[in-house]
């Protein structure tokens, strides 16, 4: 029995840990994109690593490379173990290095999870998500959640879940259809921090991403100059929002990642947040986070009053 905290997924009534594992990581190297190289060993070592933690839901898309084929290939024997969460509306088997846009026909939803089961070598997918925050006048224009409910209804799947963002996220609650919204959200990005607490007082579960902030805080300065510009200018922005709002006063003796890992952790609306890594030491460092839970309220609540400080300032500049 892993002594990571749990939540029970809002609606859903499934109890999950509070930390998560985000498959995106085994995608491997993407040209323009970023990202490692992952090689099959590797990607064995850390999905079994994942499970043999404690961690009891990965998430996964047919958008992050091999990750669905790979979580088929070494964890469906173990599939019993975990709760799987995937994506639809994804592009089907797009050419290499082509990013086809993302399509909600209930043809192309069918499609997607068909294929995700396939390649996971599973009966069933316990949450799909729509991915990339479509519209709600899209969804509704393809009838796109009467697919997920029919293949729910066929045991497919099990659950209807949102990957969401403002402004869509707005209606994407009040369509009340959904049992679990993915939202972005760390101590550089708040921006989502009433939704979160929006979505849960509307019964469903809330899965965190981006709960570490990407590790930005702490990447080399190298590593940021490989990402493209567009990504590279965001990241340098929550990087620099780190130091104008002097968040290492608050530290308190916790590493930059602790700290970020256990803020997430602390909104008191969050079920869990999914981190992603293909680095064994590196799944050990934020189980280990974890485990300690939120934040003690005080530092909690002045970081938070640092921050409201920094960005307040940044809005004035």
């Amino acid at each position: 029995m892993s002594d990571l905290p749990t939540s029970v997924l809002g609606r859903t009534g499934a109890t999950v840990t509070k930390l998560a594992y985000g498959a995106m990581e085994l995608r491997g190297r993407v040209p323009g994109r970023g990202g490692r190289e992952v090689s099959a060993d590797q990607a064995k070592a850390i999905l079994n690593a994942v499970l043999d933690s404690g961690i009891s839901l990965i998430d996964t898309s047919s958008d992050y490379g091999a990750s669905e084929e790979l979580i088929g290939e070494f964890i469906s024997h173990r599939r019993s173990e975990f709760f799987l969460s995937s994506k639809c509306g994804c592009p089907i088997n797009p050419p290499p290095g082509e990013r086809p846009p993302h399509v909600f026909t209930r043809e192309n939803v069918r499609a997607g999870v068909e294929q995700s089961l396939r390649r996971m070598k599973t009966d069933h997918i316990d949450l799909v998500q729509f991915h990339i925050s479509p519209s709600r006048a899209e969804l509704e224009a393809n009838d796109s959640v009467a697919e997920l409910v029919a293949l729910r209804d066929e045991g497919k799947i099990r659950f209807v879940g949102m990957s969401g963002t403002l402004p869509n996220l707005t209606d994407h609650i009040a369509m009340g259809v959904f049992d679990a919204f993915q939202i972005p959200y760390s101590a550089l990005e708040r921006e989502h921090e009433a939704p979160i607490r929006e979505a849960a007082v509307a019964g469903a579960g809330t899965i965190i991403r981006g709960g570490v902030a990407r590790g930005v805080p702490v990447a080399a300065a190298d590593v940021l100059e490989r990402l493209p510009e567009q990504v590279r200018q965001t990241y340098a922005k929550r990087r620099d929002l780190w130091d104008e709002a002097g968040l290492d006063e608050v530290l308190d003796g916790l590493t930059r990642m602790e700290f970020m890992l256990r803020f997430t952790l602390s909104h008191p609306d969050m079920t869990t947040t999914i981190v992603g890594t293909a680095n064994p030491r590196h799944l050990a460092e934020n189980v280990a986070a974890a485990k300690k839970g939120a934040l003690q309220s005080d530092q909690y609540n002045a970081a938070k009053r640092k921050l409201a400080t920094a960005v307040e300032a940044r809005a004035a500049a």
